[in-house]
């Protein structure tokens, strides 16, 4: 498994367990991070990418919800909005991986761990956001 797919399935373990026990963040990275040997970089992104995610909640969440026509935050998935996020995340404070790389995790993600619809929704709202909030960086990606 490639070291930044597993660095974001323990994010979205990390945010699920934040929304759900209320447990200290660093208490819950450690534990994550703990259970095997893990290669180190896979350690290091799963710490920055998780604690730039809580830490943007509010900008992230904000963008989510302006985009997500029809769909209060709080009736999307547990695991599709913490996938959004994650992905969300990447886009703005992540510059250095490409858009269509983190579309593309999240909607594997929202398969692997949410339902087959999960992948089309969660594919839907990325692209607009992307196309929303960053177009001049889509001019010559894929995205478009």
């Amino acid at each position: 498994m490639k070291k930044r797919r597993l660095a974001r399935e323990f994010t979205l373990e990390f945010l699920y367990r934040i929304e759900l026990t209320k447990e200290e963040p660093e208490m819950i990275l450690k534990d994550i991070c703990s259970r095997d040997s893990f290669p180190q970089k896979t350690v290091d992104f799963t710490y920055e990418l998780s604690l730039k995610t809580i830490d943007k909640f509010s900008e992230i969440d904000r963008v989510i919800s302006k985009t997500a026509d029809n769909w209060a935050l709080d009736r999307i998935a547990i695991m599709d909005r913490n996938i959004l996020r994650v992905a969300v995340c990447e886009f703005f404070y992540f510059p250095k991986i490409p858009f269509k790389v983190s579309i593309d995790e999240a909607i594997e993600l929202a398969k692997k761990y949410s339902t087959e619809q999960s992948g089309k929704f969660v594919n839907g709202i990325l692209d607009k956001i992307a196309k929303e909030y960053m177009p001049e960086k889509l001019k010559g990606s894929n995205v478009e």
